[in-house]
C-alpha cells in the first residue's frame, strides 16, 4: 500500500530531479509507443458511450491512486519513478513483460507502457504444434444467449481438446434481448455453419493455415420450378426476408408474421448439421403460418417475410427443394471461422492511423480512431498471436486506435491480423481465469476464439 509519506517522498525527489541529471533516451529504447513503432499522439478515454464511461468509474477509482505517478510524460519521469518506486519496496523485481510458458507451443505476456499508460496480453503460439488447434464456441452452445468465456472453454466437447487460451470473438447483436448473441459475421463451429458471412472473418483450412477474407455468402433456395430466392441464416427475419432457421439457433424463430416451411430430409443426401460450400435437398414436412414456431430437432425451418409471400411459388407439403450454401471464397471443409473487423493488416498493409476525410462521425465509424480496449487476432509466418489491449482505465492503460493496434502488430511480425469485438467485452482467458482487466470488469459475451490442444496429444 502506498503511503502519504511515500508519495511525499517520491514527489520531492521527482521535483529535484534535474540536480541528478536529466536522462536523455536512447534509440531502441523501451518504454514508450514509439519503441513499438506506434504513433506518439497522446489521447485520453475520449468519445467513449455515456453508459461505459459510468460503468468504467469504479475501476478508474482503482487505479486513480497510480495516474498520477505513471501518467507522467517525460522521460525522467518515468526513468526515476520506478527505481523509486522499487527502492520503497513498492514494485516487484520481476517484469511484468516476462514471457512465461503458459503450456508446450503458447507462451504469454503482459506488456506495460507506464508513459501512455498501455497495457498489453500477448499470447503467442508456435504454428509448427500439431497438437495445436482452435475452436470458435458460441454461449450455450446455440446463436442465441450470451456467456462468460470460462463457460465457453467448459463447453468444448472434450473428443476435440482441452481449451488452453482464448479471446471474446465476434461483434453481436445485445440491444434487443430477445435476439441478444446473434454474431454480426460468419461463424462456423466444429465444421457446423451457424451463422453468416457480413463482414471479414478469420477462417482456418483443412491444413488449419488461417486466412483472412471478406467472406462472401450466395445463399439460395432453388424452388420446384426452378425459380431462386436468396435467404439469411439464423437471424431475425425482416418482414421482406427469407431467413433459414437451424436447432442450433435457437428452440423457436422468435418471429412472426409470413410462412414458415418445415423442413426435413427427403432420406439421401447430405443433411444437419449444416456446413459451408454444400448442396442439400429437403422435403417440406408442413407448411405454418404460426408466430414462433419451433425448430424440430433435426430439421430445419424455412421462414418467408410476409412481404415476399407474393414473389415466391406457393408451396404444400410433400414438396422438394434445394438448398445451396455457396460461400466466395469456398469454405468447403472449414472446421473453425470467426468474424471480427476491420482487418488491421492484410498482406502488410496496415489499418490508417488517421482518419480519412470526410469519415462518418457516428460511433461505428468514429470509435475506430480513438483509443479504447481492443482484442484481436492475427498470425506471422512462425506464428498465431491472440492480443488484448486494456482501455478505459486513465491510471492503467487507455487503450489503443485500430491504427495503433495494427502496427503493433506489424511490431511482431505478423502480415495478416484482424480487430475482433472491443471495448467492455475485451477479454483474454488462460489457464482458467481472465488475464486483462476488462474495463467493466469479468462481462459475458457471444462467442469466442480458443486454442486447443488436441485430445489425442492429452494421452
Amino acid at each position: 500500500m502506498i503511503l502519504e509519506d511515500d508519495l511525499n517522498v517520491i514527489a520531492a525527489l521527482l521535483a529535484r530531479a534535474p540536480l541528478l541529471g536529466e536522462r536523455v533516451a536512447q534509440p531502441g529504447e523501451g518504454g514508450t509507443l514509439q519503441s513499438f513503432g506506434l504513433s506518439r499522439e497522446r489521447a485520453g478515454v475520449r468519445g467513449n458511450e455515456a453508459l461505459d464511461n459510468q460503468r468504467c468509474r469504479k475501476s478508474q477509482l482503482r487505479t486513480g491512486s497510480r495516474r498520477n505517478l505513471f501518467g507522467a510524460e517525460n522521460i525522467r519521469t518515468s526513468i526515476l519513478l520506478p527505481l523509486l518506486l522499487l527502492a520503497l519496496g513498492l514494485l516487484p523485481l520481476s517484469s511484468p513483460a516476462a514471457e512465461t510458458a503458459s503450456e508446450p507451443g503458447i507462451s504469454y505476456k503482459n506488456e506495460k507502457v507506464p508513459s501512455e499508460p498501455l497495457s498489453i496480453h500477448i499470447l503467442k503460439i508456435d504454428r509448427s504444434r500439431k497438437d495445436l488447434t482452435f475452436f470458435a464456441p458460441h454461449a450455450r452452445g446455440r446463436v442465441l444467449g450470451v456467456g462468460l468465456l470460462a463457460e465457453q472453454a467448459r463447453s468444448i466437447p472434450a473428443d476435440i481438446g482441452k481449451a488452453i487460451a482464448g479471446v471474446n470473438g465476434d461483434f453481436y447483436l445485445r440491444d434487443v434481448p430477445t435476439f441478444a448473441g446473434d454474431p454480426r459475421g460468419l461463424q462456423i463451429m466444429n465444421g457446423e455453419l451457424i451463422s453468416g458471412p457480413d463482414t471479414v472473418c478469420v477462417w482456418f483450412d483443412t491444413e488449419q493455415n488461417p486466412h483472412l477474407d471478406e467472406v462472401k455468402g450466395d445463399f439460395v433456395v432453388t424452388w420446384a420450378d426452378g425459380s431462386k430466392t436468396p435467404f439469411k441464416l439464423n437471424e431475425q427475419r425482416k418482414p421482406n426476408a427469407t431467413v433459414l432457421y437451424t436447432p442450433t439457433y435457437a428452440a423457436s424463430t422468435r418471429v412472426s408474421g409470413g410462412r414458415n416451411l418445415v423442413l426435413e430430409s427427403p432420406g439421401d443426401g447430405p443433411w444437419l448439421p449444416l456446413q459451408a460450400d454444400q448442396t442439400y435437398r429437403a422435403k417440406v414436412r408442413e407448411v405454418k403460418t404460426n408466430a414462433n414456431a419451433q425448430i424440430p430437432t433435426n430439421m430445419m425451418i424455412l421462414s418467408i417475410g410476409p412481404q415476399l409471400l407474393a414473389s415466391v411459388p406457393q408451396i404444400e407439403a410433400g414438396a422438394t427443394l434445394q438448398i445451396s450454401t455457396a460461400t466466395t471464397p469456398d469454405l468447403k471443409g472449414a472446421r473453425v471461422a470467426i468474424g471480427g473487423g476491420p482487418a488491421l493488416l492484410r498482406n502488410g498493409k496496415p489499418f490508417p492511423i488517421a482518419p480519412p476525410a470526410g469519415v462518418s462521425q457516428v460511433w461505428s465509424e468514429r470509435s475506430k480512431y480513438e483509443r479504447h480496449p481492443r482484442t484481436a487476432f492475427g498470425w506471422s509466418p512462425t506464428h498465431l498471436y491472440m492480443v488484448v489491449v486494456d482501455g478505459r482505465q486513465p491510471g492503467l492503460s487507455v487503450g489503443m486506435k485500430l491504427g495503433e493496434l495494427a502496427q503493433y502488430f506489424q511490431k511482431l511480425g505478423c502480415t495478416d491480423a484482424v480487430n475482433l469485438d472491443g471495448g467492455k467485452s475485451s477479454q483474454m482467458w488462460l489457464a482458467g481465469e481472465i488475464r486483462n482487466s476488462p474495463c467493466q470488469g469479468e462481462d459475458t459475451v457471444a462467442n469466442s476464439l480458443f486454442v486447443i490442444r488436441k485430445a489425442s496429444a492429452q494421452h
